[in-house]
């Protein structure tokens, strides 16, 4: 067994290179199925790497790519356009299409690929903030998840875990009278670091421990169990990841 740290940068990049080789993504390339990777940080590493694998990574600009933004207080997040999310059809990108716009078109067998802001890892459950009165991208995703079976991950870093309910939580914020944007767990297929060591490598990755400074605010320590096979195959997917720069808006 031996132990990593991983910022959330790192995180992100490592998400998104476990998510490029899901068995549900690479099927859907493979079939001419639809995949539609909505904008977000994390899903921003996401497409770069989804893309890489259509020959279209190079054309991706990450910086632009989200709807909302958690800053420090006082902090203003500069100004950028979203051209749209990502959505992948017959294997080549339709760039300048967002989710609202392709949601029922979307059949059994394709992918939705949505962020989340609070992760419950022990329930393995992810609710998203929501400021928009519709209920934004996840207000799109559920009816084509739910409706039709269209298949619905969840990227998300360990850094947005939570303690407690999501409903719970979610009965608080949504209530008439609160303030702040609301909440709303949804149901999806959870994928985080761990899962990305996992499906990368073979080995078991656990949460140890948490935090840092100088960068490593936010940061996990992740033991990683199995074979020395494993545990190797792990270290190099997660060395390959370790100095990812922090993110830009």
């Amino acid at each position: 067994m031996k132990q990593f740290i991983l910022t959330v940068a790192a995180g992100k990049r490592l998400i998104g290179r476990g998510m490029a080789a899901h068995p549900a993504v690479t099927e859907a390339l493979a079939g001419g199925r639809s995949i539609v990777i909505v904008a977000g940080t994390t899903n921003a590493r996401v497409a770069e790497e989804v893309l890489k694998l259509i020959g279209q990574g190079d054309e991706f600009r990450a910086a632009g790519f989200r709807r909302g933004l958690t800053v420090p207080p006082g902090v203003k997040a500069p100004a950028a356009e979203l051209e749209g999310d990502v959505v992948i059809a017959g294997g080549a990108w339709q760039r300048g299409r967002q989710i609202f716009d392709v949601a029922g078109e979307l059949r059994e067998g394709d992918v939705i690929v949505k962020g989340a802001n609070a992760l419950d890892l022990a329930a393995r459950r992810a609710a998203v903030l929501v400021g928009h009165p519709q209920a934004g991208t996840i207000g799109a995703a559920l009816p084509a998840a739910v409706g039709r079976r269209v298949r619905l991950i969840v990227p998300v870093g360990l850094e947005k875990r939570i303690v407690g309910s999501l409903d719970a939580i979610a009965a608080r914020l949504n209530a008439p009278g609160a303030d702040g944007p609301r909440l709303l767990p949804f149901v999806g297929e959870v994928f985080t670091e761990l899962d990305a060591i996992g499906l990368l490598s073979g080995a078991e990755a656990f949460l140890v421990a948490a935090g840092g400074i100088c960068g490593a605010e936010g940061a996990c320590w992740i033991g990683v169990d199995g074979t020395a096979e494993q545990v190797a195959a792990a270290e190099r997917v997660i060395r390959c990841v370790e100095a990812e720069p922090p993110c830009s808006p």
